[in-house]
């Protein structure tokens, strides 16, 4: 596979794509489930899914459509699965929030807050045990770092010399509330390194250099056995704060799962017009010409489920 920053753009935006053609069908009332979408998370995804390998795992939590995308799921399956369809990825019994990839690595999807952090220890420490090669990956959010879970995993993980990299999507959000509203700041290079773990920081939604970061963990993990903390800061697109007659004053947040209101595949792909939207991004590097050339090589991809 060649990995350069043309295979990222195309991915980045077939993603984007993908997750917007959902988002009109959430407003069209297909689904019966909640649907977590992660408009603006698709750099990340695409780069954790670029980095793994024979014998890497991957548990997700309950936004997890980007990393089925990254990972290779089938769009129809996806939505056959958004369906509880029997012609789903898991059969119409994983939903949005439970969603597994085999094929894909993806072994393991939580709707619990933190769930998934517990269970990554027991994944990677069987594979220790067992004496298989591989990393496994737990991602999670900022929200769960506020749970007990996130702490004895770290110092699990630590204690039992796990090849573990648990990568957080700080987005700034849990539930219905910002950070600054509910909490201080945790300071988590410093809780890394009190816990004895390393840490890493990323930003500027660059798929190319978030590659070349989670490759050089995943070499620090695997030859010294010490479990990484990977916190990326990001972005979730898409209008979440509304008004509405019970809050006219704009405060209502239809955050935490449904439609993202203001985004609509009809005004294109880019949700935002600065580096916090990684479509925007592409574009800036490509040009017009060629970003919408792309696109409408993307446009043709999907055009199966256009009329949908």
């Amino acid at each position: 596979m060649s990995v350069n920053y043309e295979f990222f753009a195309e991915r980045v935006l077939k993603s984007r794509f993908a997750q917007l053609l959902i988002n009109e069908n959430i407003k069209s009332g297909m689904f019966n489930i909640p649907v977590h979408l992660a408009l603006g998370h698709e750099a990340i995804s695409e780069a954790v899914g670029a980095t793994m390998q024979n014998g890497d795992q991957l548990l997700c939590s309950h936004r997890n459509i980007h990393y089925q995308l990254a990972r290779g799921a089938v769009f129809h399956d996806i939505l056959e699965e958004f369906k509880l369809s029997d012609k789903g990825l898991n059969s119409g019994r994983g939903g949005s929030m439970n969603l597994t990839n085999p094929k894909g690595s993806i072994i393991y999807t939580s709707n619990i807050l933190g769930n998934n952090l517990c269970v990554g220890i027991g994944v990677a420490l069987s594979k220790r045990i067992a004496k298989q090669e591989g990393v496994v990956f737990v991602i999670t959010g900022d929200g769960a770092i506020e749970e007990g879970a996130f702490y004895e995993s770290i110092e699990n993980a630590r204690n039992m010399d796990l090849s573990l990299i648990i990568l957080i999507e700080n987005n700034g959000w849990s539930l219905a509330s910002r950070i600054e509203e509910r909490r201080k700041v945790i300071d988590l290079e410093q809780l890394s390194s009190s816990l004895g773990t390393r840490y890493t920081f990323l930003q500027g939604n660059n798929p190319m250099e978030y590659y070349s970061q989670i490759l050089l963990a995943k070499e620090r993990v695997c030859l010294q056995k010490i479990p990484e903390i990977i916190e990326v800061k990001l972005t979730t697109l898409g209008g979440w704060v509304l008004q509405t007659k019970d809050f006219p004053d704009g405060k209502y947040v239809n955050y935490h799962a449904g439609l993202a209101p203001q985004a609509s595949l009809s005004d294109g792909l880019i949700l935002s017009l600065d580096s916090s939207d990684p479509a925007y991004l592409i574009k800036a590097n490509f040009g017009q010409y060629k970003f919408d050339r792309l696109v409408k090589s993307i446009e043709y991809f999907f055009s199966d489920y256009l009329s949908l």
